[in-house]
């Protein structure tokens, strides 16, 4: 048997160790099962990190966790990423996951290569057409399969974004107006934070599996509905906006705790927010009718003040008397 069949069969039986096991394994646990590691020492190191790197590589979630004892660091694949459920797909099913995968190319062949390992497709090298649309290709959006994969395996990832490095915890992705969104807990902020996905200005860097803190109760879909102000293109400011007690509390519950950054006597808040979409700001405020007001920065209170006054204008005309009383 050549080196390179010896090597293929360690890996083939590490493999089946990891998933047999009931609880992480030691590299010496892992030795003592798999026949054809060195004795020990630096030469077995060496062997086992090669051979977990190539399970990585082929997709298999190798864990790596803290133990109790000498050993201190223990190995386990984990199952519930590992496996497949039973799909039970219809033939109309089938049908409609060949198309999705040959219209949307999300970097790689992992998506044919999916659809042939449940059954679903044809074998990885046999054909499937030209996609429509490639995300993650030069006009695409190049982040986009590392941040799916972060959020698929709760990995904490850092980037650039808008001039700084960003550590976040990622929640989920929305698609919203034609463009890709990142919904996280940003660490150095301590609060929910919207990317767009475009916009992220170098490759993802994911930390380990389960290495991400969401916080407990993070909603996805209500920290993106609940602020449309943050799916401009434009650049951020932060804004802070009075509510009074008569709509405190219904602001407060949509849009967290976290934005109050002030509570005053009588139950008025302020809420700190981020805005890249100031129009879409402005329209929010405008909905509160008489219990919101811009406190800053000077240039949107300014732009405020100016909407109000095209909205007086424009009632104005239309009743005729070019103002409007209280």
């Amino acid at each position: 048997m050549t080196p390179r069949l010896d090597r293929l069969e360690r890996v083939t039986n590490l493999l089946m160790v990891l998933l047999d096991a009931r609880q992480p394994l030691s590299l010496r646990e892992i030795a003592d099962r798999v026949p054809g590691y060195p004795g020990g020492g630096p030469a077995r190191r060496q062997a086992f990190e090669r051979d977990k790197r190539l399970l990585r590589d082929e997709g298999v979630p190798v864990e790596v966790v803290p133990v109790a004892g000498d050993d201190q660091l223990g190995y386990r694949v984990d199952t519930e990423s590992y496996y497949l459920p039973e799909l039970d797909l219809t033939p109309e099913e089938h049908a409609a996951l060949n198309l999705a995968v040959a219209g949307v190319e999300l970097g790689g062949p992992g998506g044919q290569a999916a659809l042939w390992k449940i059954g679903a497709g044809v074998e990885p090298g046999a054909g499937g057409g030209t996609p429509f649309v490639d995300l993650a290709g030069p006009d695409g959006v190049p982040a986009l399969p590392e941040l799916f994969e972060a959020v698929r395996t709760q990995a904490d990832v850092t980037f650039d974004y808008r001039g700084e490095r960003r550590h976040v915890d990622p929640a989920g992705l929305r698609f919203h107006g034609g463009h890709w969104y990142l919904v996280a807990h940003d660490r150095m902020r301590g609060e929910a934070r919207t990317f767009r996905v475009d916009r992220i200005a170098s490759p993802p860097v994911p930390g380990a599996p389960r290495s991400a803190q969401v916080p407990e109760g993070f909603d996805v879909d209500r920290s993106f509905a609940a602020e449309p102000w943050r799916f401009g293109g434009g650049d951020e400011v932060t804004v802070d906006v009075l509510v009074d007690a008569v709509e405190a509390r219904r602001v407060v519950s949509e849009l967290g705790e976290e934005r109050v950054v002030e509570r005053r006597a009588g139950g008025d808040v302020v809420v700190r927010l981020v805005v890249t979409d100031v129009p879409s700001l402005l329209a929010w405020v405008l909905g509160l009718l008489a219990h919101g007001e811009v406190l800053g920065p000077p240039e949107v209170r300014a732009a405020m003040v100016a909407r109000l006054h095209e909205v007086v204008d424009a009632q104005g005309r239309g009743s005729g008397t070019g103002a409007v009383g209280r």
